[in-house]
């Protein structure tokens, strides 16, 4: 049975003194988390007694997540929320029990491949100057999924993942963005990385904190990652290490509160770093973008173009318009 919001169930008091802490906050992805799980506890890294703590928040899931992991994986720290609190604060959670001296954020729907937990933690001991690293991130079918990032700067706060971008694809403010100037083969420093997995020194989570709960999901790990290089660490990509991401797993679930949560971020943060007039010109920007969709939509649904989809559609963006995409 869960308990408050503010409480959670401690499955077991970990390791003592880890080496790595391995933080998952879970939502209704059950068989993945598993297999998630599953790749961690086969690899490795996990083979040697006592280096490693698998901290799981599962945040509310009907599915059964929370009594998978309590029945199929003893040795993990379960922490259960009566409710969905959030990307961040769920993390911060699993912060605040944490024992590693490495903190290692990795989705529910993410694979350890082969060694790449060893791969990092010997990098992050090696160059001390490195706050947090990013392994290559792929496919399933192994491909490579792009993950390597530049802070944006506010022409891209309206280009990215909005309507324009499907309009102009290929734009240099975007390939700058992306890095598709720099090899993904090649071990590199960069500004921020894709928060599916991402392995934090604890010196840097000690003296930045933790993410910023105004965030509830998506854009706290670029404002981490900026945090982390304003107090002078160094952010690294690591192809040497890979993990299997499928992406979108848990947020795909539910679209209109998908697109709600991501674009208020992006106005949170674009507030945060660039002004309250560029945020609020951002914000009704992009509420007209969501107009214009769903006045698309709806044209589609009046000469008969799979109307079941349409009407999905609508409702999606008649949700995101009704929030305002108002941070907090």
């Amino acid at each position: 049975m869960r308990r408050g919001a503010e409480d959670v169930y401690q499955m077991s008091d970990g390791n003592a003194n880890p080496e790595l802490s391995i933080i998952i906050v879970s939502w209704n992805v059950k068989d993945l988390l598993k297999r998630c799980l599953e790749s961690i506890f086969d690899s490795d890294y996990a083979e040697e007694p006592g280096r490693l703590e698998v901290i799981v928040v599962d945040n509310a899931s009907s599915d059964g997540s929370a009594e998978m992991v309590l029945s199929d994986f003893p040795q993990v720290r379960l922490l259960e929320n009566s409710q969905n609190l959030g990307f961040t604060r769920a993390n911060n959670q699993g912060i605040e029990v944490a024992g590693g001296r490495f903190v290692f954020f990795l989705n529910p729907d993410a694979e350890i491949v082969g060694d790449a937990l060893g791969t990092m933690v010997e990098f992050m001991e090696s160059h001390p100057e490195v706050g947090a690293l990013g392994p290559r991130l792929l496919y399933p079918d192994g491909s490579i999924q792009s993950s390597r990032r530049r802070f944006p700067g506010v022409a891209t706060l309206f280009l990215e993942s909005t309507l324009i971008q499907r309009w102009w694809k290929r734009n240099k403010i975007l390939s700058r963005y992306y890095m598709e100037d720099r090899s993904p083969e090649e071990t590199q420093e960069v500004d921020w990385l894709v928060g599916a997995a991402i392995m934090a020194r604890r010196e840097v989570l000690d003296q930045v904190g933790g993410f910023d709960e105004g965030f509830f999901m998506y854009s706290e790990e670029l404002d981490w990652c900026r945090r982390a290089k304003d107090a002078g660490w160094k952010i690294v990509y690591l192809p040497t290490a890979a993990i299997i991401h499928h992406e979108g797993k848990s947020s795909g679930q539910v679209v209109a509160a998908r697109n709600i949560h991501f674009f208020t971020s992006r106005v949170r943060y674009a507030e945060k770093y660039h002004g309250k007039a560029v945020a609020e010109v951002l914000r009704l920007f992009l509420l007209g973008t969501f107009l214009f969709q769903m006045v698309e939509e709806w044209s589609k649904w009046a000469v008969g173009h799979n109307r079941p989809l349409r009407e999905s559609r609508i409702r999606a963006y008649r949700e995101v318009l009704r929030s305002g995409l108002r941070p907090g």
